[in-house]
């Protein structure tokens, strides 16, 4: 009771106690390290040859003392190389929202490798991919690339070209990949260059305007200019504490854009989760650029984007004009026939309104549990689901822009977290508190994350490091 009584002198975020968090974080940290000492020894002998010895900058961005090594994936779990079995609800960050290996697609790449790998011509399945993608995601004239960051960049040069106009408008607390055009931050009522950026060699913020996420005026403001190409918006605000459109924001969108010349580009990259079709079919919007990314083609590298028939004659009568010379848009490897083979398997086999529908009452029986896990504790965070992605917020809600999401991120609680619920063999995405459901996760698995929530949060307030 002396802990308690002490607890009101204690500093503390997001009603966890500092000294609570830190010696649950010691804890934990070497819970981690006694139980992987193959992955260590594998990360201290191997792996010198990468800088920051990862192949990628934010494989660190895990909160564990080091990286799991892993040493497969099937359905929703991940096997490290220590033999621990994880219920995955990260699944690479959407990239394998519908489970890892899907059978159709394991198919399809077999196959496919027995007839090439790359052409730089079109497969039979790549002529086909089209219409099922028009099928799914509605009647726009496509094209591919290998990330959602370069469908996004080639909608946003298609935009700049139809309209003559430079600039695109963003909403603050946005992430579109790491599209340059994209990674400017409102500061004080201004647009400014994203604070951390490196090597940033030119100023951001001549081809970028950025206000608030469902501040329909500050977005009108801003298209009385005349310069705006673009408004290029996820229609729900994910990667920063996630933060659902208010009623009408979307469809006031596209009203400005139509009064004031500029193009409506939703990013679907992470809200495919919302439904068959993705967020835009689910609730009927009507943008004239569509990308999607990430899934799409079951784990395979694909991204694509589409314009609809009218922004498609404008870009026609635009790329007839135009000198002759490199446009500035495509690679060499996107294209290729694997990744069609996939999307193809994808489409018809695997993310199916079935699927869907499977993963959204999964989504729901998550969101569920960690709303009465919360409550139990005595904290006042909140839960968002969208379709079959799940957050959690360590801070009251809704939240109604990227200045609220923001303040609502606690980084070193969520390491916390995130760290304890590995432990607890249940990995959720590094980068913030999503979670997604897969057409494969098993309810067993989703009551076994949310009792190894209970846990961590059961530690975290109670007496167990008083």
């Amino acid at each position: 009771m002396t802990a308690d009584i002490a607890a009101p002198c204690q500093t503390a975020i997001a009603g966890i106690r500092t000294d609570r968090l830190q010696a649950f974080v010691a804890d934990e940290n070497a819970r981690f390290v006694a139980e992987r000492p193959r992955a260590l020894a594998a990360y201290e002998n191997d792996s010198a040859a990468w800088l920051n010895r990862v192949p990628m900058h934010w494989m660190r961005d895990w909160p564990s003392p080091f990286p799991l090594v892993v040493a497969a994936a099937q359905d929703a779990t991940l096997v490290d190389i220590d033999g621990h079995r994880l219920d995955d609800f990260c699944l690479g960050d959407t990239g394998s929202m519908f489970g890892h290996a899907p059978a159709p697609v394991t198919r399809a790449i077999r196959d496919q490798a027995a007839r090439g790998l790359t052409y730089m011509l079109p497969s039979e399945a790549a002529l086909r991919a089209g219409a099922l993608m028009s099928d799914t995601f509605g009647p726009f004239r496509w094209q591919v690339t290998l990330s959602a960051t370069d469908a996004n960049r080639n909608a946003l040069r298609v935009a700049r070209a139809v309209t003559g106009r430079r600039k695109v408008l963003v909403f603050n607390g946005c992430y579109h990949g790491t599209l340059e055009d994209t990674m400017v931050e409102l500061r004080s009522g201004r647009t400014i260059a994203r604070r951390g950026l490196v090597g940033q060699g030119f100023d951001l913020t001549t081809g970028a305007v950025c206000v608030e996420f469902n501040d329909l005026d500050a977005v009108e403001d801003a298209l009385k200019a005349g310069d705006i190409a673009a408004i290029l918006t996820e229609p729900v605000m994910t990667n920063s504490c996630m933060v659902l459109p208010q009623d009408g924001f979307l469809e006031g969108l596209r009203g400005l854009a139509d009064s004031h010349g500029a193009l409506l580009i939703i990013d679907e990259t992470h809200t495919q989760s919302s439904g068959y079709g993705g967020y835009t079919r689910q609730h009927g919007l009507r943008p004239d650029i569509f990308v999607i990314g990430k899934c799409v083609a079951g784990g395979m590298p694909m991204a694509l984007w589409g314009m609809t028939d009218s922004v498609a004659d404008r870009f026609a009568a635009y790329d007839a004009d135009r000198p002759a010379g490199h446009s500035g848009m495509g690679t060499t490897l996107a294209g290729n026939p694997m990744q069609f083979a996939c999307l193809e398997a994808t489409l018809q086999e695997v993310a199916t309104p079935q699927a869907f529908a499977s993963m959204t009452v999964g989504a729901k029986r998550l969101a569920t549990g960690l709303k009465t896990a919360i409550e139990a504790a005595g904290l006042t965070w909140h839960v968002v689901r969208v379709g079959a992605r799940v957050e959690f917020i360590c801070a009251p809600g809704p939240l109604r822009n990227g200045t609220e999401a923001a303040a609502a991120h606690h980084p070193k609680l969520e390491g916390a977290l995130h760290l304890g619920l590995l432990n607890r063999g249940c990995l959720i995405a590094p980068f913030h508190n999503m979670m997604l459901v897969s057409p494969v996760t098993a309810d067993a698995q989703i009551d076994r994350l949310i009792a190894a929530f209970a846990d961590v949060l059961s530690a975290l307030t109670g007496d167990t490091h008083g």
